[in-house]
């Protein structure tokens, strides 16, 4: 059977009251391109009965098919396991939540058409929190100063990618990764465009602070040693404040009597605690590293793909 010119690769966990517009949507926009296509859903452990409807979605539409993990791995593992199975010379990832628009699929496909290996996009009006959206700006600034991509939301997961960027991503085998910055990586040429954004309509967002935060942490550690060099730099910094500051108050004594010195005993603590807590955070950073060497040591899959729903497709694990 022919491979068809376009892949949508939608992570889907816990979606049920999003998934009949989301699929009646998804397929209206992919028509509208004039392309062949296929929507692959990837259940990420679903426990509402998303899985059923998938498999509804799947028997009913030539174009739809399902793939469905064991167990929840995350966003990022289930867009993998779906990006293992995409056929298409273009392949587009979209959230199932419906606050990326998926009318705005025709967009991303008319900029790839040009030649372009990764689209990234840029939410207008975004419809989230203040916290969640100054985080997200603090993360995107940091990311563009160590990569020198100058992208702006690579929290959007509306992104194309060619078939080249996609093949050369499933070979990388680290199991911590962020994928809009690891495809840029292989990316000869990027593209970004507006998109619309809305609010959430139906359920509730499955990024919890500290799933957020382990988010940032993968975002940080996968796409490069920046935080290690920059602990380096910072512990020099200390110390040699350390040192400049105990010739200070040696001076001080000397001039004032050992008296005066005494009475500085709560400050030399305080400066204690602060080089303690310093030495915590860049023990913590260097777990991190640690933590995911050891991860990727073990060799183990991203994901178990326990079936597969609609068109018979090679390959059950990543």
């Amino acid at each position: 059977m022919r491979s068809p010119e376009l892949s949508v690769v939608i992570p889907v966990y816990n979606e049920r009251e999003t998934l009949p517009e989301l699929i009646e949507r998804c397929l209206a926009a992919c028509r509208t391109t004039g392309r062949s296509f296929e929507l692959i859903l990837v259940d990420d452990g679903s426990r509402d009965g998303s899985r059923e409807l998938i498999g509804q979605a799947a028997s009913r539409h030539n174009e739809v098919f399902g793939v469905i993990l064991n167990r929840n791995y995350g966003q990022h593992a289930a867009v993998f396991a779906g990006l293992e199975q995409s056929k298409g010379s273009m392949v587009i990832t979209l959230d199932a939540d419906l606050q990326n628009p998926p009318e705005e699929i025709p967009r991303l496909v008319a900029e790839m058409a040009k030649g372009v290996d990764v689209v990234g996009t840029v939410r207008e009006n975004r419809q989230d929190s203040f916290f969640r959206k100054s985080a997200s700006a603090l993360i995107n600034h940091l990311v563009r100063k160590t990569t020198g991509v100058m992208m702006h939301d690579y929290g959007c997961m509306l992104r194309g990618y060619s078939r080249s960027v996609v093949n050369a991503m499933l070979q990388c085998r680290e199991s911590s990764t962020f994928i809009p910055i690891l495809a840029n990586g292989f990316a000869a040429s990027t593209a970004e465009i507006p998109v619309k954004h809305a609010p959430r309509e139906t359920g509730k967002s499955k990024y919890s602070v500290f799933k957020l935060i382990s988010l940032q942490f993968d975002l940080l550690t996968s796409m490069s040693t920046y935080p290690l060099r920059l602990l380096s730099f910072t512990g020099a910094l200390v110390a040699a404040s350390g040192i400049g500051f105990g010739i200070f108050l040696m001076v001080l004594r000397f001039l004032y009597g050992a008296r005066w010195a005494a009475e500085g005993v709560f400050t030399l603590f305080a400066i204690l605690f602060v080089f303690i807590g310093a030495q915590f955070i860049g023990l913590g950073l260097l777990g991190e590293y640690i933590g995911r060497i050891y991860n990727d040591v073990r060799g183990r899959p991203r994901y178990f793909i326990q079936d597969i729903y609609g068109k018979e497709k090679q390959g059950n694990d990543g």
